[in-house]
């Protein structure tokens, strides 16, 4: 080896390592042995910062790839995107409500249960069910022979002693008969009258008729069957108006209160909505639910809502007059964010809102749309912001979503 070739290798590394006199003074009072040593202990580190250059080198030039994959993949993605289909929903201000719905019970509005009054055989039925009856309709027929017998007795006796009471007040004026004689034949004669008056209830009592007007909801009898006092003979219920019972949280007995108008869907006639008003509210729970009973009146004019018919009950809490509001749908949460699509000049913009109230399945826009913006209702999972988009419907009501 060369005794200059040292001194070239000293000095490159003296410049890439910024050695101190230190370090020179080493190099002048060390054999070329001992730094030949030192250089190769320097090589570690040498190299360490080599590979750092190359590896910052290399993460430039495969970030620089990245971007430009990226951008052409977005450019491509927009491309392939173009053609994407969507409806939207023109904003317009409307009422929105924050409901509650309750489950209830459709029951009739009266029921009569129709009583026999007397004891006998029954010889006549009047009436089948579903009769439609008026307030003194005639339902059944009790065989009346026994008791009309029992009334030409009462007339008689009484008759009888209507004469004897007559006579004695005669012989009482000519001072023939005392004081105590005419009281005994008054009394009697009073007690007399009103046994004819009993059979003569009877009597009537053996034609069983309806104390109300209604329908023939059930018969309990039949012709030749045998009746008792007392005995259930039919049931009459009315429902040309109805009530509907409520089962109410105590939670919402509060906001309850503050309500007179109701409105109610029935599922069994195709979820036709009618409305109710409150006709009482229990002031006690039921025990062990905490639960009050609430009893709404609906007009029933066609008879078409029959008892035990299950009815939706909505109780409006709140109401927002001339709010905005989307499907809930058509929010889409993006970054901890709630996110509507609205389209501009036919490309995408993403809006990001803040929810209000919840009505149905509609929500209340608070901040982030005005009226008349087009928001993606249809489609909205399949587009990006930006990407162009070929609206085929816009409708200006959720209602016309469903047709």
């Amino acid at each position: 080896m060369k005794k200059g070739k040292p001194d070239n290798i000293i000095s490159t590394l003296n410049r890439g390592t910024n050695m101190n006199k230190n370090d020179e003074l080493f190099w002048e009072t060390n054999s070329p042995k001992n730094r030949m040593k030192w250089i190769w202990g320097k090589l570690p580190l040498l190299f360490f910062l080599i590979l750092i250059l190359v590896i910052g080198l290399l993460y430039v030039q495969i970030k620089e790839k990245k971007n430009i994959l990226e951008a052409k993949k977005g450019s491509e993605l927009r491309q392939d995107q173009v053609k994407v289909n969507v409806v939207t929903l023109k904003t317009v201000p409307a009422t929105i409500r924050d409901r509650i719905d309750f489950p209830g019970t459709v029951i009739p509005y009266m029921e009569l249960k129709v009583l026999a009054e007397v004891r006998g055989k029954v010889v006549e039925k009047k009436v089948k069910e579903g009769d439609i009856v008026k307030k003194g309709d005639l339902i059944a027929s009790i065989d009346s022979r026994d008791y009309e017998n029992a009334l030409l007795s009462a007339k008689s006796s009484h008759e009888a002693a209507l004469a004897s009471l007559n006579r004695i007040k005669a012989l009482y004026k000519d001072q023939l008969a005392t004081r105590s004689q005419l009281d005994d034949s008054e009394a009697r004669t009073q007690n007399l009258k009103a046994v004819m008056d009993n059979a003569v209830l009877d009597l009537e009592r053996c034609a069983v008729r309806s104390a109300m007007g209604g329908i023939v909801e059930r018969i309990h009898f039949e012709a030749g069957q045998f009746v008792n006092v007392g005995d259930l003979m039919s049931k009459v219920i009315r429902i040309d108006r109805v009530k509907v019972r409520i089962g109410i949280p105590e939670s919402d007995v509060d906001d309850v209160r503050k309500v007179n108008d109701f409105e109610l869907k029935i599922d069994a006639l195709g979820g036709k909505i009618f409305r109710g008003k409150k006709d009482v509210l229990s002031k006690t729970a039921e025990p062990g639910t905490r639960v009050y009973q609430l009893s709404l009146v609906v007009e029933n004019p066609s008879n078409e809502i029959l008892p035990d018919m299950f009815a939706r009950v909505q109780i409006v809490k709140r109401q927002i007059a001339n709010g905005l509001s989307v499907p809930l749908y058509a929010v889409i949460n993006r970054n901890n964010e709630r996110v509507v699509y609205v389209i501009n000049d036919e490309h995408v913009h993403a809006r990001t809102v803040q929810l209000g109230l919840m009505d149905g399945w509609r929500v209340e826009i608070k901040s982030g749309l005005k009226t008349g913006d087009q928001v993606v209702v249809v489609g909205q999972r399949d587009v990006n912001p930006g990407q162009k988009v070929n609206v085929v419907r816009t409708v200006n009501s959720i209602e016309e979503l469903e047709k």
